[in-house]
Formats: C-alpha cells, structure tokens, sequence
C-alpha cells in the first residue's frame, strides 16, 4: 500500500502505517503511549492539505466531547469506500474502486491503544451491498455469470458475486471460482434480481431481493415470456455508469409494488425461502450503483423491513410505485410477514421519504431523510435532515439540534449505549461527532476532528 506524508502533520514512526508523536530526545524515537492513554473510538477521516487529500485513522477518549487533531497521531491508509467495524475487534476498509475489484485491508488496536494493520490485502469482489454473518464480512452484487451458460443469442445469464472476509483467520473467498448463484428469476417473474443489506438472525441471513427488471438473457427466454411491456425493451445500447443498459434489455423492474425478502439457511446462500407482500415496494435505499440495507433486527428478534419507495423516481408511470414509503415486520420466530402491523412513515413525515436505515436500539430506528419529497422521473433530493422512527409506537420525530451550516452526513452512524453518533459535516469549522438521543430526538454536538471529512466512527478494544 502506498503511504503518504500530510506536510508536518503526519509523522513517520517505526510503522509503514502507523503514526505517532515524535520524542524531544536526540535519537528522535517514537514514544509508546502510556498504557492510561485510552483511546477506544475510532474515526476514518480525510485530510487534505496542498490540494492532497490522505485517508488517516484516528484515536479519541471520547466522542461526546475534546478535539480530535490528527498532529502527531493516527494511522496513513488507503481510501475506503466504506469502513466496517465488525465488533470492536476488527476494522475493515472495504474499497469499491469504481466497479472493479478494490483493495481491502483490515486493522485491529494495540494494547497500547494504537492502530494496528494487519498484514493481509484483498482484492474483493465489486459489491453493491454489504453486510455482516457471524465472523464474515458479506459483501455482494449481480453480475454476468459463466460464458458457457450462454444461450442461442449469445446472452449470458445473470448470478450473485459473493465475497466472504473471514475476520478470525484474516481470510478472503469468493463465489465466484467455486458455486454460482443464478440471479436470474429468482422471485419466478422472470426478472433477475440484485441484495440489498444482510441481517443475521440466529443461523438464518435475511436480505432484500431487489427486482430489476429483464436483462437480455430474461427478456429473450421462452421466446419472451417474461416481456410485460414490450416497448420498454431496449432497441439499442445506452445509459452511463450504474445505469446503463444493453440492446434487448427491459431495464427496472415491471412489478414496482411489490417487497421480496430473501431468508436463507445460513451464510452460504444456498437453501432459501422468499416472502413477499404488496403493502411496500422494495426494501432498499439506492444511490447510483450502492443498494442500501433496509432489513434489520430488534433485541427481541423482531425484523423491520423498510422501503422507501425509490421506485416512485422511475421516469415510466408503470415502473413507478404507488405505495408510500412505509415498514413492515416480521415476528421473532416467525418467516413471513406480519399482517397486523404496517407502518406509513411518508404520512408520518409530511410526504417525505429516506435514504438510509439504521437500528439504534430499544426499538428505535434512525432515518436519514430526503429533504423533499420524491418525484416521478425526477432525481432524489438531497437527504441533510434526520429522524427518529419509533417501531413500537409507529411515531416518527425529526431531529432537533443540529447545525444550520450542515453539507454532509458520515456514511454510518455508531451505536453505543442506546445512542447514535453520526459524523456531521458543515461549511463552517471542522467536522464533529454528533450524539442523537433516540427518546428526545434530539443532537447535541461532540467531538469536534480537525479534519476535511468524516468517513466513519466506531470502537475498537485490544
């Protein structure tokens, strides 16, 4: 991994990726910090100094209150995507790296409580989601599968990339060389389907089952079987990036209406059972290629499953949605939706809906929500607002307290101790740790980190 220097700041230690203060003795060494220095959270930022900017780990006492300053302290890394704590034991930076295979390297922290890199590097699967089974990391995405299940045309069908980091045994596997997973018609509709978000429940592993539409390989099956609106195929090649499409493609799905969740056995994926229900559309936040989780569990083994109806931007009114951003649930124990309990977090909201989920604790959820409400064709809204969303009562509170000057939230907030701590970022100062109290929906600021950005924040112990 390539390292650099942020002027004066960062300075060299006896580490290639470890930083710390310089001694004021004359052989210059490093100084071990004193085994009373307890710094257990830990913030992924990015400095930027001269038109550079370098990704740093930081250490802090506390995220409530102090400043952060990266003088003299922190750990030079690669830049991340997304940082990932699993537990407080293991920090991965999981790098996306534009659709191609990015470069993963783990940390864990010192009994000294510095930043430590261990010595492996990945280079995972692409991944539009991600999440977290018992030791593994999942990440996973939908892309062409093998050349040799080509058929007539030449069309290949689509399967699951699926990446399995092994924080214990500092492992990588893929999916890819040894099982394949068809993506194709997996809810029996014929349209090949993408996961969003990985929740553990026991040993079974819930995930959205995101339909999107017909690739060439669906829409040409069976003679066209599967084809609702002819005219929505594609006559030729177009779109950029995460939303292009090829000739013969029925791009986005023709059932908006409708929320898949896929259970599986166990994190190998194999053995499964869909459900379905028509009171939500699909259970996902969507920014450009990245699918965000909308599944997640209570203490009590409750699941919460929430869409925020994204579909209502399709610019064809019969891949729009009709339904409100809205959660439903499925009971401890149970392994199919509740019919009792819905509730309409756009009515609660004014219209609004949300681009990504989080579960604080005792029945509290956290939103982050578009600042305006979604519209047909349109582009989503900028999200710079949050709320909190009671799953025992059905209320919904947005957040108090937070700064006017806001540009920017961390990709993640950290729970602990029935609090949420969310990265916030201004067009004043520098970046702080806000603490969301889930019972008043309220922020009060915290640690402020003399830094550009915030990219996450969580805990890591020896």
């Amino acid at each position: 991994m390539k390292r650099k220097f942020i002027g004066n700041l960062l300075l060299a230690a006896v580490s290639v990726v470890s930083l710390v203060s310089c001694s004021s003795d004359d052989d210059g060494g490093a100084v071990t910090p004193p085994a009373n220095d307890v710094k257990p959270y830990v913030i992924a930022a990015t400095v930027t100094m001269s038109n550079n900017s370098t990704p740093v780990l930081l250490t802090a006492e506390s995220l409530e209150e102090g400043t952060v300053s990266p003088v003299n302290q922190g750990v030079v890394t690669d830049a991340a995507s997304y940082w990932v704590f699993h537990g407080t034991d293991y920090l991965y930076g999981l790098a996306y790296n534009q659709g191609n295979a990015g470069l993963t390297r783990s940390f864990v922290m010192g009994d000294d409580y510095s930043i430590i890199a261990r010595g492996k590097e990945y280079a995972v699967n692409r991944f539009t989601t991600y999440g977290i089974y018992g030791k593994y990391i999942l990440t996973a995405s939908t892309g062409n599968g093998s050349a040799e299940w080509a058929d007539a045309n030449g069309y290949i069908p689509k399967m699951f990339l699926f990446s399995y980091l092994d924080t214990e045994k500092e492992s990588y596997r893929s999916n890819v060389a040894d099982k394949k997973y068809l993506s194709e018609n997996f809810l029996g509709n014929g349209e090949y389907v993408t996961l969003a978000g990985f929740q553990q429940r026991g040993k079974q592993l819930f995930a959205a089952a995101v339909p999107m539409g017909l690739s060439q390989y669906g829409a040409a099956a069976d003679g066209g079987k599967w084809v609702k609106y002819p005219d929505l195929v594609k006559s030729e090649d177009g779109g950029s990036n995460s939303s292009s499409y090829k000739k013969g493609e029925l791009q986005w799905t023709q059932y908006p209406d409708e929320c898949h969740v896929a259970i599986f056995e166990d994190e190998t994926l194999t053995a499964k059972k869909i459900i379905s229900t028509d009171r939500i559309s699909y259970a996902c936040g969507r920014n450009k290629s990245q699918y965000y989780q909308m599944i997640w569990a209570a203490e009590n083994g409750d699941i919460y499953v929430l869409s925020p109806s994204y579909a209502k931007t399709m610019a064809d009114s019969r891949q729009q949605t009709t339904l409100p951003a809205g959660m439903v649930r499925i009971k401890a124990g149970e392994d199919d939706f509740d019919s009792s309990y819905y509730v309409n977090i756009e009515a609660l909201s004014g219209g609004r809906s949300f681009l990504r989920s989080w579960y604080i604790g005792n029945g509290h959820m956290l939103l982050q929500m578009y600042d305006a409400p979604l519209t047909p064709g349109g582009k989503a809204p900028s999200a710079l607002s949050l709320a909190v969303l009671d799953v025992n009562n059905g209320t919904l509170k947005f957040v108090d307290g937070l700064p006017g000057t806001l540009s920017a939230f961390g990709k993640a907030p950290f729970m602990e101790n029935g609090f949420a701590y969310m990265p916030v970022t201004t067009t004043d100062g520098y970046p702080s740790i806000y603490k969301i109290d889930p019972t008043t929906a309220t922020a009060s600021k915290g640690a402020v980190i003399e830094v550009t950005s915030l990219d996450g924040v969580g805990k890591l112990l020896p």
